[in-house]
Formats: C-alpha cells, structure tokens, sequence
C-alpha cells in the first residue's frame, strides 16, 4: 500500500522531474484529491464493510423470525455469529448495530468513486472522513472487546467490518497528514508517510494475539 500513503500521481504514472522535485509533505491547501491506490481503498474496503453489514442485517431479521436459524458464519461455539446477534451490545443505540454500517461504508464507496474521477475534496470533507472512520474505528474495537470478554464468540463479518474500518481510518489519517489538514510535526508525518504499514500491522498484530489468548483453551 505504498502509493496510498505517498499518495501518488491519479493517472498511475512515474513521477515526472516536477514531481520528483516536490516533497513529499505537501503545503496547507484548500482541497486535494488522492492517488488512485487510495480511492480504491475507499472503494474496495467500504464494499467490503458493506457487505458485512448487509450480511449481518439479513441473518439479525433472519435469526428474528426464526429463533433456531444457524447463520453461515456460525462454525463452532467459538467462531459463532448468533450470540453475537442476539447480544444487547449488537443493538447499542436501540436499533442493529449494522444499519450504521450501510449507510457509512456506502457514503466511503460513494466517495472512493468520486475520487477515482480525479475530483477534489475539500478540507472539511476530508476531516469529516477522518472524523467518522475514528469513530468507526473506535466503536470496531468496543464491539470486539465486548465480543472477546463479554459475549465470549466472534462473528467473522464483525471481524471483516473491524479490518477494513481500521484501515480507512489510518490511510485516511495519512493522506490528511501529508496534506496538512491535520496539523503535526514535520518528522512525525516523514515518518508515517515512510513507515505507513507499522501501524495498521501491529493493530492487526494486537487483534490477533488477544483473540488467541482469549480462546487458546477453547481451541
């Protein structure tokens, strides 16, 4: 994922000597598009945070009218959707968990299309992106310690709504870091912008290792 966080050029091309001139911190500015890696990041993860969600909808109102549905995703007592489902923590605001999913992963689709356009974004849509996939993100890692130590199962589409929220909001980050929209010392953003990868694989790293310690026994 190197061009999402050096953001490259949209038309997928080497660097001419202007580009290679400028830096790679870019100066404050108004709006700003984004290399064609990162619009289909957008794409590509806001479908599949989609179709966690739809999938989740489908088996809650399925699991609704019929109380002995077994879900798909249900493979054993530890990697099993339906408790998860009929959890309170599945239901937090009072209604599905999941009906926040379609509609943010579809506004994430609809924006990586319009990017992919090579149109511009301004500031304030582009914090507000940042904003709402730290919320998600935020929210992802509730759900999951709810999931590991209060529910004791995992739900595989959670699981694939938590990988993707955590990756749109760091590259997301990045991208507002290396425009200035986020303000931050230079050498801290060189060093996201080169090292882009640490974080969302020691995060995954991290998931991995507490859900193995989790249910090691289990297993």
């Amino acid at each position: 994922m190197t061009d999402i966080a050096l953001d490259r050029p949209a038309d997928g091309g080497v660097p001419g000597p202007d580009r290679a001139a400028a830096p790679p911190v870019r100066a404050p500015r108004s709006a700003a598009g984004a290399g064609r890696a990162l619009a289909w990041l957008l794409v590509v993860a806001g479908a599949l945070g989609l179709l966690a969600s739809f999938q989740i909808t489908v088996d809650k109102i399925r699991l609704t009218e019929n109380p002995g549905f077994r879900p798909a995703c249900s493979l054993n007592t530890t990697v099993s959707c339906t408790p998860v489902m009929l959890s309170d923590q599945a239901s937090l605001f009072g209604f599905p968990n999941p009906l926040i999913g379609l509609v943010a992963y579809a506004v994430v689709v609809a924006l990586g299309v319009v990017l992919l356009t090579g149109a511009r974004l301004p500031r304030w849509c582009w914090l507000g992106l940042n904003l709402g996939t730290l919320a998600g993100a935020v929210f992802c890692m509730w759900l999951m310690s709810q999931a590991l130590y209060a529910i004791g199962a995992l739900c595989l589409w959670c699981c694939l709504a938590w990988a993707v929220t955590i990756a749109l909001f760091w590259y997301t980050t990045a991208h507002n870091l290396r425009h200035r929209f986020l303000p931050a010392p230079r050498g801290l953003v060189l060093g996201v912008l080169e090292f882009h990868w640490a974080v969302p694989a020691a995060w995954y790293g991290v998931i991995a290792l507490l859900v193995v310690g989790r249910f090691w026994a289990p297993w």
